[in-house]
C-alpha cells in the first residue's frame, strides 16, 4: 500500500496524481461499502440454507362440487404451480422482454448493467431500465424492499445481486423461473402467474394463449399502469411490445406477429373479492366452519392457517344451480321490492315512522361515537339528519351517488326486503345452493346460518305428522269454525277465508293443503302439544319451541337449516339428514386432510306409511292448495310436494318445496321485525317466497344436465295409503246445523291440548 501511495505521489502533473488518488480512494470506499453489505452491516443477507427452504404464503381455494373455483382466503393471493404448468410461449415472452440473456448469465447481467450505467448515469436516459435480471427480481420478490430513499435502493440493489448469485448456485434456471413466476406481483394483492391468469382471464396458466401470456408479462413493468382492466389501451400497447420482443428473439414468425398484434385483449376478469362474486354468503359460512376445524386440528399438533396454508376446500355447492338460484332471486326480489314500496305509498314506515327510524339510528356507529362524546340524543339525531357526505346507495337498478345524511341512508336501507334461499340433496344432506341475503356487501347477516324467524305454516306438516303418529286418521274431519279459547285469554286464531268457512269441515289433507289455521290448532289440540314438540325433536328440530297452542301456526323461531333437516325426513323414510357444505379438505401437497360424509339419524321419526300420507298431502298443496300457482302460473309439470307459510302481520313469507331429489326452502321478509308486508296478498308465502323456487325450476327444466333432478318421480303410494286418503276433502254442515249456527259468532271453549 505504501509503495502504491509513493508511486502515486511521484506522478506528474499533480492534477493527474490527485485524480488517481481520488479514484483509488473512491474505489476503496466503494469496496468497503459493498463489503459491509455482504457481511450484513446493512441488514442480513439470507444464507444458502435459508434460500433452499423458503416457503410461500399460499391462498386457500374454495371449489364447488363441479370443480369451479369460486373463492379464496388469503393474505397474499397466490397459488404456486410447477414448471410443467407453464406454457412455452409464456416463458418466451418473459425472457424476451425482461431478461434476454437469462440462460447465459449467472445471476447478474454485467453487459446490461454497463448499458444502464452509461445511459442512465452519463446520458440521463431514464428509459434505459433497471438492468436487473430475472434472478435479481426473484430476490426482490422474496425479500421486498422496505424503504424508497436513494441510499437504501442502492443497498437493496447490491443485496439482490448477492442473493441472485446464491440463487443461481442453488437452483436450476427452470427452478428460478418457477419461483419467479410464483412470487411476482401483479398488483391488487395478487401474486404469481396462476392467480393473475384466473383473475384477468378466468383460466389456468397452462391454458393461457400467446396474447394472454404477453398481456400478463407486460404488466410486470408497471402493474397499475399496464393493468388491462383499468388501462386497456396502454395494456394493449405494452402487450404488442412484448410480442415484438418475442419476434426479435426468434420466438414468433413475422406471420404470427402480424396476426397476434391485431387481436383484442379478451379479458374475462374475475375478482375473488370477499364481498362479491358467486355465493358470497356460502363462502363466508365455509370460512367460519374451516376456522373451527383448523382450530381443532392445531390443538392436535397441526400447523394450519386458512389464509396462508394453501388448502383446497371442496364443497357441496353446484355452481350452475347456484347461478340459476341467484338469477332467480334477483329477478323475483326486484319485482317484489317494487310492489312492496308501491303498496305503502306515501305512508311508508321508512318515511313516516320517526320512532322506528330513530330506534334504528341509535344502533349505528355514527350515533355511538357522538354518544360517547357526551352529546344528548336530540343533538345526535339532529346531526345525523343534517350532516351529509357523498354516498353510493345500492338499488335493484342503477346505484345512486349523492350527498346524503346518515338518517337518509337509514331510510333508504330499512325498506329493503331480504331473503334466505337454500337447496339440498335430501338423501345426502349436501347443500346445492345457498343464498343468505340479497347483497353481501351491504347486508352481511346470513339468513340461513344466523337468522331465526317464525316459520309460520311451514310448521304445520310437523303437527299433522304427530297427529298421524298418534293414530288420528287422515280422513278425520275438523270444523273450520273460529274458536275463542277461554283459558287462553280469549285467544282466537282465524282464517283468511270468508265467513262461509264456518259451516265447513275439512279432512286433514284439505286442512293442510289449504293451510287452514283453525284446523291446525284443533289438530294440535287433539294430538297434544307435548306430542307435537316431541315429533319436532324426532325430525331434527333442536330449537326451544314455545309450549303453547300458537305453535300450530308456526310461532316458533327456527333456523332455515333446521327446517331443511326436518323436511328431509319426508324423503328418507322418516330419517333426517344433516345439511353439510364441505366434502373434502386437501393440503397444498395434495394430501387429503379430511373428508366429510352424510350424517343420518338412527331412528325414524315416523312410520313409512305416515310418511307417504304426508307426502301425498303436501302434493295436494301444490296441485290444488295454497301453492297451486306452481301449476297454474308457472306451468311446472315436475313431481313436487310443498308447503307455504305466512306469519302474523305478514312479517315472514316461506315456501318449502320437496322434489324426489331436492329440497328447496325460501324465506322473504325484512330485517326490521317491526315492518311487514302491507297486505296478505302481497306478503303470503305463495306470492313472496314461492316464485324464487318456481323461476329456478323453470331454468333447470331447460337444461338436460339437470334431468336427474327435474325428471325424478316420487314413489307410487301403496294401495293402503290411497285408501286411507280416499274421502271427501270437505263436508258441509247439515241444514239444521247451519240454521242454528251464527257465522258472526265465535265458538267459546277451553283449550285441552
Amino acid at each position: 500500500m505504501k509503495k502504491t501511495k509513493s508511486s502515486l505521489l511521484k506522478i506528474k502533473p499533480p492534477i493527474l496524481r490527485y485524480f488517481l488518488i481520488i479514484v483509488t480512494t473512491l474505489l476503496l470506499l466503494v469496496g468497503i461499502f459493498i463489503g459491509s453489505i455482504y457481511v450484513g452491516a446493512w441488514g442480513k443477507i439470507p444464507s444458502k440454507e435459508e434460500l433452499s427452504n423458503f416457503q410461500y404464503q399460499v391462498a386457500s381455494e374454495v371449489f364447488t362440487a363441479d370443480s369451479v373455483l369460486i373463492g379464496k382466503y388469503y393474505l397474499n393471493d397466490r397459488q404456486p404451480i410447477t414448471f410443467e404448468d407453464f406454457p412455452e410461449h409464456l416463458l418466451h415472452a418473459l425472457v424476451s422482454i425482461e431478461d434476454e440473456r437469462f440462460y447465459e448469465h449467472s445471476g447478474i447481467d454485467y453487459r446490461s448493467l454497463f448499458r444502464v450505467g452509461v445511459k442512465t448515469v452519463l446520458m440521463g436516459d431514464e428509459s434505459a431500465g433497471g438492468g436487473s435480471t430475472l434472478t435479481q427480481q426473484l430476490a426482490k420478490n422474496l425479500y421486498p424492499r422496505r424503504d424508497r430513499n436513494k441510499t437504501n435502493i442502492v443497498v437493496d440493489k447490491i443485496k439482490e445481486m448477492f442473493i441472485a448469485k446464491k440463487l443461481e448456485a442453488i437452483y436450476s434456471k427452470n427452478e428460478i423461473l418457477t419461483h419467479y413466476l410464483n412470487t411476482v406481483s401483479f398488483g391488487d394483492n395478487t401474486f404469481g402467474i396462476e392467480s393473475a391468469s384466473l383473475k384477468f382471464f378466468n383460466t389456468r396458466t397452462k391454458n393461457l394463449s400467446i396474447t394472454q401470456a404477453a398481456t400478463l408479462v407486460g404488466m410486470l413493468k408497471a402493474t397499475y399502469g399496464y393493468n388491462p382492466r383499468i388501462f386497456p389501451e396502454k395494456s394493449l400497447e405494452r402487450r404488442n411490445l412484448v410480442l415484438y420482443a418475442m419476434l426479435n428473439n426468434g420466438f414468433l414468425s413475422n406471420v404470427e406477429w402480424e396476426d397476434l398484434k391485431n387481436k383484442e385483449l379478451g379479458l374475462d376478469y374475475r375478482d375473488y373479492d370477499y364481498s362479491s362474486g358467486t355465493a358470497p354468503y356460502f363462502r363466508e359460512e365455509v370460512r367460519k366452519q374451516m376456522l373451527r376445524w383448523i382450530q381443532e386440528q392445531n390443538k392436535n399438533g397441526a400447523d394450519l392457517n386458512i389464509y396462508t396454508s394453501g388448502l383446497k376446500i371442496y364443497t357441496t355447492l353446484n355452481y350452475k344451480l347456484q347461478q340459476m338460484a341467484e338469477e332467480s332471486m334477483v329477478a323475483h326480489m326486484t319485482k317484489l321490492q317494487n310492489d312492496f314500496e308501491r303498496s305503502y305509498g306515501k305512508n311508508a314506515p321508512w318515511k313516516t315512522n320517526k320512532n322506528l327510524i330513530h330506534k334504528i339510528a341509535k344502533r349505528t356507529p355514527a350515533y355511538m361515537r357522538l354518544k360517547k362524546k357526551g352529546f344528548e340524543d336530540a343533538q345526535i339525531l339532529d346531526s345525523l339528519k343534517q350532516t351529509t357526505r357523498p354516498m353510493v346507495l345500492k338499488t335493484w337498478g342503477d346505484d345512486i351517488e349523492k350527498n346524503i345524511s346518515v338518517m337518509d341512508s337509514i331510510k333508504h336501507y330499512m325498506k329493503f326486503l331480504n331473503t334466505g334461499s337454500l337447496s339440498l340433496n335430501p338423501k345426502t344432506g349436501e347443500v346445492l345452493t345457498w343464498i343468505g341475503g340479497i347483497n353481501f356487501r351491504q347486508f352481511k347477516y346470513d339468513h340461513i346460518s344466523q337468522s331465526k324467524r317464525q316459520v309460520g305454516s311451514t310448521f304445520k306438516p310437523i303437527v299433522y305428522t304427530a297427529a298421524l303418529e298418534k293414530g288420528i286418521s287422515p280422513c278425520t274431519y275438523f270444523s273450520a269454525q273460529e274458536v275463542e279459547y277461554k283459558n287462553l285469554k280469549g285467544w282466537s286464531p282465524s282464517n283468511s277465508g270468508d265467513k262461509d268457512e264456518t259451516y265447513l269441515n275439512y279432512s286433514m289433507e284439505q286442512g293442510l293443503s289449504n293451510s287452514v289455521n283453525t284446523i291446525a290448532v284443533k289438530v294440535l289440540e287433539e294430538t297434544g302439544i307435548d306430542n307435537v314438540m316431541d315429533q319436532a325433536k324426532k325430525m331434527g328440530i333442536r330449537e326451544q319451541l314455545p309450549k303453547e297452542p300458537s305453535l300450530a301456526l308456526g310461532t316458533g323461531e327456527i333456523k332455515m337449516t333446521e327446517m331443511a333437516r326436518a323436511y328431509t325426513t319426508y324423503l328418507n323414510d322418516g330419517h333426517y339428514i344433516e345439511p353439510f357444505i364441505i366434502k373434502k379438505i386437501v393440503s397444498r401437497t395434495g394430501a387429503v386432510l379430511a373428508e366429510f360424509k352424510p350424517q343420518k339419524s338412527e331412528a325414524a321419526a315416523f312410520s313409512h306409511e305416515n310418511g307417504q300420507i304426508m307426502l301425498e298431502i303436501m302434493k295436494a298443496t301444490i296441485n290444488s292448495g295454497t301453492a297451486s300457482r306452481i301449476r297454474n302460473k308457472y306451468k311446472l309439470p315436475n313431481d313436487i310436494a310443498g308447503k307455504t307459510g305466512t306469519t302474523q302481520n305478514n312479517k315472514d313469507a316461506w315456501f318449502v318445496a320437496l322434489t324426489p331429489k331436492m329440497i328447496h326452502l325460501t324465506w322473504v321478509g325484512l330485517d326490521n321485525h317491526e315492518i311487514g308486508f302491507k297486505n296478505t296478498s302481497l306478503g303470503q308465502g305463495a306470492n313472496a317466497a314461492l316464485p324464487m323456487f318456481a323461476l329456478m325450476l323453470q331454468k333447470m327444466n331447460k337444461h338436460k344436465e339437470f334431468n336427474y333432478l327435474t325428471r325424478a318421480k316420487f314413489p307410487t303410494p301403496t294401495d293402503k295409503v290411497k285408501k286411507l286418503l280416499d274421502c271427501e276433502p270437505v263436508k258441509r254442515d247439515g241444514f239444521f246445523k247451519r240454521l242454528f249456527k251464527n257465522p258472526n259468532k265465535k265458538k267459546s271453549k277451553k283449550f285441552n291440548g
